[in-house]
């Protein structure tokens, strides 16, 4: 780039983003070829640049003037055009995105939209067509490619990320079930691997997590190949060869930007989704579950008596779902049991009348392979319909390639049409499918309560990373998995809420919850939709503190790595008196503290080694002496 344009960029990044989005600025950087795009002051402000000697764009972002993803490559390359270099400007569209949604599920119900777009147009010296569309929010900024029809197949993109090298980084390492365990590196101290593309750094003046939306069967999954000693991380597609046959419009690649508390209650991801598909949404319930998958197993439990055992169990709590997992429906040469209850599909129906006279719904597990073609499907969904299941469990995608991804483009509305909700495993992230797709509840995509190898530090980051994108079942309240898990008692009772899940599975056992009355009670409050989520402390890999409302009563819930100590939580919940139970560990179980506090007090809450906290806030009047309903 010659001096005089490095000198207008250099007084364009010292102006006002309001200067920058007049018609004379515009103008000056049309001229110069580099273009602003932000959504207000102190927001994210993408700027996009085109060389002019080898005709590639770059893109970077920055926020109060503070450079957050440096000048980075941008480019597709297909069998017909090479869209990465030798482009010249066209023209540039802009226009203002303004929505309102409500969701079924996640960290905020109702959700405003209010994002900045630009369209800018670029052709190659043979015609060739790009266009690339940027969006500006106020919590993010995100991009994609727009083709006409006749390129051929795409064969990669040279989008890339470059990152302060020193930046703080949390990356998992790729995984096709999306269960890797996140660690602490710097952006460019990071081994040579792929990583998953939900990877958060700690930017200049906040953090950035980089993530993807509008993933379709249209495309391919995404994937950040990244070698060590630089702060570069590259798309790298699950596939060499994106089939396409028309116009394309490839998925949002997206960057959250802010503070830590901006990012963790952030709905980018789902905001830049295609709006719902489902016009008729009310019988897509969220709620809490029984699972007993991890205190029984394969074949305990997978028979009728055991079964009406759990609902029973659900109906005496009020948690309004019984998941029923692997086993029930397979054949009887299949697996050496002697139980025959469980060896065929028989006793289903009976179940679900069963639980449905005690007000309970049955989730039923599934495996994809048993879901992957239209005969199977016609088998399936309609009778599970038919029974009067309420949702599926489906398990075993692990992969996002683009012929599996064609598949979760199938089975979504027919799942819709059929009025069950989903639970994905081995599966993709959310990447905004649940506003798309409202009856998708959770999914896994997340090194879970099953694994035995997870850390503190794991757990402390999942909220600031995965739970990001949209609902996570980690399936906590694992309580008798002790020596399995490394937390303390307080804290799986405390990830209920850290963790946000639209059907939020509680893994334990009956009995582990009887000896646990405190963690019991405090599980039949939690509701598994929330009105609004904040972070209240919060540090990677070191603790994190969420509070999330329904109603007028705020769930806490808190989870600390490293010694002993006494947290102090600013108890930013509004003003007024509030009164606050809390249940922490204590040295003979659990106990229970309550107390009333003015809003912006101090909670202090005495806190175990790798511990944590759950607890309950409701507004307090003369006479109140308990939140609990």
């Amino acid at each position: 780039m010659a001096v005089p344009i490095r000198t207008a960029v250099a007084a364009l990044c010292a102006g006002l983003v309001a200067a920058l989005l007049t018609t004379g600025s515009a103008r000056a950087e049309q001229q110069d070829h580099v273009w602003a795009v932000s959504a207000a002051a102190h927001a994210p402000r993408a700027r996009i640049s085109l060389d002019a000697t080898t005709g590639t764009l770059s893109l970077a972002v920055s926020r109060d003037g503070r450079t957050v993803i440096e000048p980075s490559p941008v480019g597709i390359v297909t069998e017909q055009a090479d869209l990465s270099q030798g482009l010249r400007f066209l023209n540039r569209k802009d226009k203002r995105v303004d929505e309102r949604y409500r969701a079924r599920s996640g960290k905020r119900l109702d959700r405003t939209v209010r994002m900045n777009e630009t369209r800018l147009s670029f052709a190659t010296a043979a015609g060739a067509r790009l266009d690339l569309v940027v969006r500006a929010s106020a919590d993010g900024i995100a991009y994609r490619y727009v083709l006409p029809a006749g390129y051929g197949d795409v064969l990669g993109e040279t989008s890339a990320f470059n990152l302060p090298s020193d930046a703080s980084a949390w990356l998992s390492t790729y995984r096709v079930d999306n269960e890797g365990q996140f660690a602490p590196y710097t952006a460019a101290s990071a081994p040579t691997n792929d990583y998953s593309d939900q990877a958060l750094f700690a930017t200049p003046g906040g953090y950035t997590l980089l993530a993807e939306s509008d993933l379709t069967g249209a495309y391919s999954g995404a994937r950040l190949a990244h070698t060590q000693g630089a702060g570069a991380y590259r798309i790298r597609l699950a596939d060499d060869r994106v089939r396409t046959d028309g116009p394309l419009a490839t998925p949002w690649r997206a960057m959250v930007t802010g503070d830590l508390a901006t990012v963790t209650r952030s709905t980018f991801t789902d905001d830049l989704a295609p709006a719902s598909k489902v016009a008729h949404p009310s019988w897509i319930r969220p709620g809490t579950v029984l699972w007993t998958w991890l205190a029984g197993g394969r074949p305990a439990g997978q028979s009728l008596a055991a079964q009406k055992a759990y609902v029973d169990y659900a109906a005496e709590r009020g948690w309004p779902y019984e998941a029923v997992d692997s086993g029930w429906y397979f054949k009887k040469d299949e697996w050496d049991v002697t139980d025959p209850d469980w060896q065929t599909t028989s006793w289903m129906p009976e179940l679900v009348e069963y639980a449905r006279a005690k007000g309970v719904g049955i989730v039923v597990w599934i495996h994809q392979r048993d879901l992957d073609t239209p005969e199977e499907r016609a088998q399936w969904l309609p009778t599970l319909e038919r029974w009067g299941v309420k949702g599926v469990k489906i398990d075993f995608m692990n992969s996002e390639a683009q012929s599996m991804l064609q598949w979760y483009d199938t089975i979504l509305p027919e799942t819709a049409a059929h009025h069950l909700m989903v639970d994905f495993h081995g599966s993709t992230i959310p990447k905004g499918i649940q506003r798309t797709w409202p009856q998708v509840m959770t999914l896994e995509g997340v090194g879970g309560e099953e694994k035995r190898t997870n850390t503190v530090a794991h757990l402390t980051t999942l909220p600031f990373t995965r739970n990001v994108i949209g609902s996570m079942d980690f399936t906590p309240g694992a309580f008798q998995r002790v020596g399995l898990r490394p937390n303390s008692d307080a804290a799986e009772v405390g990830l209920t809420v850290v963790y946000e899940s639209g059907l939020q599975m509680f893994a334990g056992s009956r009995e582990s919850y009887d000896v646990r009355p405190l963690a019991r009670g405090f599980l039949d409050q939690v509701p598994a939709a929330w009105d609004d989520t904040r972070l209240l402390a919060g540090q990677p890999g070191q603790q994190a503190v969420l509070a999330r409302r329904s109603g007028d009563r705020w769930f806490l819930g808190g989870v600390f790595a490293g010694a002993a100590h006494t947290a102090q939580v600013p108890l930013s919940l509004g003003s007024g008196r509030w009164l606050v139970e809390t249940i922490r560990d204590g040295a003979d179980g659990l106990v229970q503290d309550r107390r009333v506090l003015r809003g912006g007090d101090t909670l202090d809450v005495d806190v175990v080694g790798n511990g944590g906290f759950a607890a309950l806030a409701c507004p307090w009047r003369p006479g109140l002496t308990t939140c609990y309903r």
